[in-house]
This record gives structure tokens, C-alpha cells and sequence, in this order.
């Protein structure tokens, strides 16, 4: 059905498959590495590229999570992300706090 070298790596012990009405498979995988830079541009290497939209929606989520990590004592339900947040958005790590 599929072959080909994933994106990246994932978490073996993670991952499932199950089979729906005998004729479609779900498969879901658990990256390796989940934080909002890392956001997969397709399934597999060079093949099932996401949707342009869906991508984007991805990197806002992502953002958002590595956001709501970062700053655990805020809200952040309903928030929603704008401006560069491609590739995780921007880095605040070397800022004096």
C-alpha cells in the first residue's frame, strides 16, 4: 500500500493501526520529535505532501502548544497565532527574563 522512508522518525511502541468497516486502514504515528519547528511537510520523503492549508494549520498548532509550554501560568484557550510562526515561531530563549 505505502512504501517509502518516512518523513522522520517515530515512536515505535506509539504508533496504531486500525482497520474501519474492512476498508480503510488508519494508521497513527507518534513523531519523535513534536516540538512546533519540526512540523512534517509530507508522510513519507518527497511523497503525501499536506495539504498547503492543512500545513499551516499544523504550524499554528504547534506553535501554540510550544507557546502554552513555555508560559504555563497563562490561558491560552482560544488564542490564536498570527505573523511568523512558521517554523515554531519566534525564539525568546536568549532573552533576559
Amino acid at each position: 500500500l505505502l512504501q517509502g522512508k518516512l518523513f522522520d522518525s517515530t515512536i515505535t511502541d506509539e504508533g496504531t493501526w486500525t482497520l474501519e468497516d474492512r476498508k480503510l486502514i488508519r494508521i497513527v504515528l507518534m513523531k519523535t520529535n513534536r516540538d512546533a519547528g519540526n512540523c512534517w511537510t509530507s508522510l513519507l520523503e518527497n511523497e503525501y505532501a499536506a495539504d498547503p492549508w492543512v500545513q499551516d494549520q499544523m504550524q499554528r498548532k504547534l506553535t501554540l502548544e510550544r507557546f502554552q509550554r513555555e508560559n504555563p501560568g497563562f490561558d491560552f484557550s482560544g488564542a490564536e497565532i498570527s505573523g511568523n510562526y512558521s517554523k515554531g515561531g519566534p525564539d525568546f530563549s536568549n532573552l533576559e527574563k
